[in-house]
């Protein structure tokens, strides 16, 4: 992560973190879903619509408002091709950013932490 003044706010700061942490929820330790995919693939961008859509959840859960950036279009045009080609692509996306979301807030300091049976 870059410092935290390279950001214009700790909103736009926290919101890349949390992007990234969504991330690292799809180890095969954590939520064990799918980092084959190559920059461009549907693959990847499925992550990235997972990753953003997660770190939107963590930011409205703790109350920190952020703003779109300004690349924000670009970005989020490399998902539209797979979101245009499955309809059921950001049902599937949505459910594991909650998924991921779900995950970090269970192990932050002082929450119970539920293991596998």
């Amino acid at each position: 992560m870059p410092e935290f003044g390279a950001f214009r706010d700790a909103a736009a700061h926290y919101s890349v973190l949390f992007h990234e942490g969504v991330h690292a929820t799809a180890a095969k330790h954590r939520l064990d879903r799918d980092l084959s995919g190559r920059f461009g693939s549907e693959a990847y961008a499925v992550e990235e619509v997972v990753a953003e859509a997660g770190a939107c959840m963590i930011l409205a859960d703790l109350g920190i408002a952020a703003r779109p950036r300004p690349d924000h279009a670009a970005y989020i045009s490399s998902w539209l091709k797979v979101l245009r080609n499955d309809t059921s692509a950001i049902f599937t996306a949505a459910s594991k950013a909650q998924a991921a979301a779900d995950w970090m807030h269970a192990h932050q300091p002082g929450q119970a932490v539920a293991t596998a049976a």
